[in-house]
């Protein structure tokens, strides 16, 4: 296993996932609610940008690993699954829409382990599509774990809310997207098992 500062800023992101979550279950006598709020945004948000970071530092530095495209996206699907379930647990988030959003990463994690074992990972690579899915539900996030007015306009549980939609929208849009790009492998593969 290689090691290099994106990849350690990748397990700093996996190491922050608990954070993110366990806050919650400090007693509000140790942390009152809206610090908790504070502190699990406070949290994800450094996550979420260590995410950005690895991967510009892997690509400037020629830092690229297997490794590390394996754990970079298995770090984000964590960090996302970890925040909507506590989310849906405090009935700040859709249980559907978090179930789409999980649901799909999964789907399209596993699809894009097959097409790798068949040589055609390229035919899933990420898109634009994906990218903005991404930004939608790491901009939704914070807001709903913040959950409260910011600078005295913005009602973060509505905008998070509302951005989650979003995200959900285009979770599905993004996966039908690969589907598609999949589709011509999966049937040929699926002729020669018959």
């Amino acid at each position: 296993m290689p090691f290099n500062i994106p990849i350690l800023l990748t397990w700093l992101r996996v190491a922050l996932i608990p954070l993110v979550v366990g806050v919650y279950y400090l007693p509000t006598t140790v942390l009152p609610v809206a610090d908790q709020n504070l502190a699990a945004t406070l949290v994800f948000i450094v996550a979420a940008v260590t995410d950005w970071f690895d991967g510009f530092l892997a690509r400037r530095w020629n830092q690229t690993s297997a490794f590390g495209a394996f754990l970079d996206p298995v770090a984000d699907k964590l960090m996302v699954a970890g925040a909507l379930l506590v989310l849906v647990q405090l009935d700040r988030a859709n249980a559907v829409l978090s179930f789409i959003i999980i649901g799909r990463e999964i789907a399209i994690s596993a699809l894009r382990e097959w097409m790798a074992q068949i040589g055609a990972s390229k035919s899933v690579a990420v898109s634009s599509l994906g990218k903005i899915k991404t930004t939608a539900q790491m901009t939704a996030i914070p807001l709903l774990l913040f959950h409260d007015v910011l600078w005295g306009a913005i009602d973060t549980q509505f905008w998070g809310s509302r951005l989650l939609e979003v995200a959900a929208v285009l979770t599905v849009w993004s996966m039908f997207y690969y589907l598609r790009l999949a589709w011509p492998l999966i049937k040929e593969k699926a002729g020669t098992l018959n």
